[in-house]
């Protein structure tokens, strides 16, 4: 599992490639609890190259969500594969987060 950030007009953008499993979550957690400390306000999470995610790693996405209400910010998620999105959708969690299909989509929702 990578995570990296970027910044770009005020929001900043996560990007999580490879594998985002239980193993992966306790270190996940605590690289975007990292990012997300300050004034972050709108989070996107690029998840192009993000090849599985379980239930543990789910878990981290969504209590980055929470974190990101309990801050009154918003968050979405771009370019999740099939089997991602089938997870999302599944779970009923695509309700709570928007999911959009490139950067510049879920730049222009959480503007």
């Amino acid at each position: 599992m990578d995570i990296s950030h970027r910044d770009e007009n005020g929001i900043t953008i996560v990007t999580i490639e490879g594998r985002l499993d239980a193993a992966q979550a306790p270190a996940a957690s605590k690289a975007i609890e990292k990012i997300l400390k300050g004034s972050v306000s709108r989070l996107l999470f690029d998840l192009g190259g993000l090849e599985y995610l379980s239930s543990g790693g789910l878990r981290v996405i969504l209590g980055t969500a929470k974190e990101m209400k309990r801050k009154e910010g918003k968050i979405a998620l771009r370019a999740l594969n099939e089997y991602v999105k089938e997870i999302f959708e599944v779970s009923g969690f695509d309700s709570l987060i928007p999911i959009n299909d490139t950067v510049e989509d879920g730049i222009q929702r959480i503007s």
